[in-house]
């Protein structure tokens, strides 16, 4: 797990931008897994996919840099487990108010 502390808004000045994508099956179970990553204009239409089809994105660089170190498929690893159910929460209470 990455944990670096440093300017993250030059970082994405200079790198552009970086997305994670990552899914969850609740009927199975089992725990989320990474679908797709990328930066710059790779990322850039991965945020514009997101937003076309309503998916809900989450800011979180340290979060994001920690799951471009997973391969396409990899399992998130136990010691990220808290930060993605705050996240999957967050996601379900927004779902209940719309």
């Amino acid at each position: 797990m990455i944990q670096k502390y440093f300017n993250q808004k030059k970082r994405k000045q200079i790198n552009g931008p970086t997305a994670a994508v990552i899914r969850y099956d609740e009927e199975t179970g089992k725990s989320p897994t990474v679908v797709a990553q990328g930066t710059g204009y790779v990322a850039q239409k991965i945020i514009e996919l997101a937003k076309q089809h309503n998916v809900h994105i989450q800011e979180d660089p340290l979060l994001v840099q920690n799951l471009l170190n997973l391969d396409l498929g990899d399992s998130i690893p136990p010691q990220l487990y808290a930060v993605i159910a705050e996240i999957l929460i967050l996601i379900e209470e927004i779902e209940k108010n719309y």
